[in-house]
């Protein structure tokens, strides 16, 4: 005879927290420009719901490396990251470095995380996978020239998905959405 299969653990906090904002940003994904609430603000969940050891990662402000080094994920040169933290971006020049994959391997384009005002900024129409027909969003904080530097990185499939991060909600736009600026 079988013995009663053990109950299984009550997910911890962390781990509930990580899969909260994991779904989140895989919903945020496949809707481009629509905001989802995470369940608190700042990078750290999206660190600890994104990386592992296998991961190697970069960030540009040095208060979330801690956060990052935790994940056991490998510090590692903007280029040669899956996941790049830039923070409230200044200028476009770590654009330039941004792993963008290639066409054999279009899925070693990073994933990149940056602080935005979602709401203020210039307008954007998106349209992609995902969006019905266009969606007019606005996003501010990030440097002019922005949009376009990006449009001129991806080649699809080749490219990086973006998520803009503003307190505690985020957009996300993968490399398929096209966007123009308004």
């Amino acid at each position: 005879m079988l013995a009663a299969p053990e109950p299984s653990p009550d997910p911890s906090l962390s781990e509930t927290d990580a899969n909260q904002t994991f779904d989140a940003l895989i919903w945020a994904l496949s809707r481009p420009g629509i905001p989802r609430g995470l369940p608190a603000a700042g990078e750290a969940r999206i660190i600890r719901a994104l990386l592992d050891r296998e991961c190697r990662a970069y960030s540009a402000d040095p208060l979330i490396l801690p956060e990052i080094m935790r994940t056991g994920a490998q510090i590692a040169e903007i280029d040669a990251a899956d996941h790049v933290f830039l923070g409230a971006l200044q200028d476009l020049a770590p654009l330039d470095r941004i792993a963008l994959g290639s066409d054999l391997y279009p899925d070693d384009g990073a994933t990149v995380v940056l602080r935005g005002q979602i709401g203020q900024g210039p307008g954007l129409r998106l349209s992609g996978p995902g969006i019905e027909s266009t969606l007019t969003v606005q996003i501010g904080g990030l440097p002019s020239g922005f949009w376009q530097k990006r449009r001129a990185l991806i080649r699809y499939p080749m490219g990086f998905e973006i998520f803009i991060l503003d307190g505690a909600a985020v957009i996300g736009i993968p490399r398929s959405t096209d966007i123009e600026v308004l």
